[in-house]
């Protein structure tokens, strides 16, 4: 479903980390880690370019969102995931206004939901790299 498509996936949990990082290799995604906001940012500059970006909000350091505005503001329009367990009203919005190319998921997510949201968002990026299994 994912093949050959590259990868990045930031979170500060190393269990959701491997559990993410499981779901996304096991759909045949090329995936790297990132630990915080900051590793976010030096794996881009380092292993990029990436397809996905899948990263959580809340993370030492420099959060989920700040680096993705940070990318953002670099001119770099990746699709991304955004994921978090915190309860403020005002996030949806605040991923949505990092374009259409953004999806926000609440945690607990289902990994079916994970696997639809990047499946959709690469599809849209890059009809040619999406194989269907």
């Amino acid at each position: 479903m994912l093949s050959g498509v590259r990868v990045l996936v930031a979170d500060d949990d190393v269990q959701l980390l491997d559990s993410v990082c499981e779901v996304l290799t096991h759909l045949g995604a090329n995936v790297v880690r990132a630990l915080n906001g900051g590793d976010l940012i030096e794996q881009l500059a380092t292993m990029g370019p990436f397809d996905l970006i899948v990263t959580d909000i809340s993370m030492p350091w420099m959060s989920g969102l700040q680096a993705i505005r940070s990318t953002r503001a670099a001119g770099l329009a990746t699709s991304v995931i955004v994921m978090t367990a915190l309860s403020d009203p005002r996030l949806p919005a605040q991923v949505q206004s990092l374009g259409a190319n953004a999806v926000f998921l609440r945690k607990p997510f289902l990994l079916s939901e994970l696997e639809a949201a990047a499946a959709a968002l690469v599809r849209v990026a890059a009809p040619s790299k999406v194989k269907d299994v």
